[in-house]
């Protein structure tokens, strides 16, 4: 679990980098200083956790499925701006309501980055016992600010292509969405597992799927010579 929802911690820091090359460089800034103030202002509420509360949150079911509902909207908002965009690079006319839809979701940066801000604050307080926890903060905030804009630049200098990273960034949204199905089911499953076949039911499946596949070869035919005599007429 901890490895799970620490690869979703990653991809989301990639994602929301990558979200920010199609903005305007001052507009990354601005976000990294958004973050880095979140960062640097959270430390009082850190320090009040600890390790095993932390694994009481990933264990607990009612909490990860409402994270899940989170994670399922931000996915559903990142992927909407990748269709949007590909469907204006595609077509030559595009209505007006598509074009803002696709500036509103163009300016959304992101949610979950917050979440992960706060847990890497947490983790870099309780590796460096001893040390001023405001120190850390605004140390951690400034790596973050500093972080955040260079690497929008890097990642744009090395994927020039904006078709690449908007397919890049759809992908890795949808392993977010696989990742955070798996988290929060949690080893729990729906339905008890059974170690018997039923083969009737298999044989019915297979009948159907044969019949299926006749019909749509059969459709696919009849259209094909349709079309055929429409273009000799």
């Amino acid at each position: 679990m901890k490895t799970i929802v620490l690869v979703m911690m990653i991809l989301v820091c990639f994602n929301y980098i990558l979200k920010q090359t199609y903005q305007k460089f001052y507009s990354a800034v601005f976000y990294a200083v958004v973050c880095a103030l979140f960062t640097s202002l959270m430390w009082p509420y850190a320090i009040e956790q600890s390790k095993s509360q932390i694994s009481v949150w990933l264990s607990d079911p009612a909490l990860m499925l409402d994270v899940a509902v989170i994670l399922t909207l931000e996915v559903c908002i990142q992927m909407a701006f990748c269709m949007l965009s590909a469907r204006i690079q595609a077509s030559v006319k595009t209505k007006p309501l598509t074009i803002w839809a696709y500036r509103i979701l163009r300016c959304f940066p992101g949610i979950l980055i917050f979440p992960v801000l706060y847990s890497a604050l947490v983790t870099v307080i309780f590796a460096m016992p001893g040390t001023s926890f405001s120190l850390v903060a605004w140390t951690l905030a400034a790596i973050i600010f500093f972080a955040l804009p260079f690497g929008t630049y890097i990642l744009k200098k090395l994927l020039p292509e904006n078709e690449i990273r908007l397919e890049l960034l759809f992908l890795s949204n949808a392993l977010i969405a696989i990742l955070g199905i798996i988290a929060t089911v949690n080893g729990r499953t729906a339905v008890a597992g059974i170690s018997e076949i039923n083969w009737i039911a298999f044989a019915v499946l297979c009948v159907l799927i044969a019949i299926g596949l006749l019909g749509g070869m059969l459709t696919y035919e009849f259209k094909l010579k349709k079309i055929t005599k429409k273009i000799e007429s």
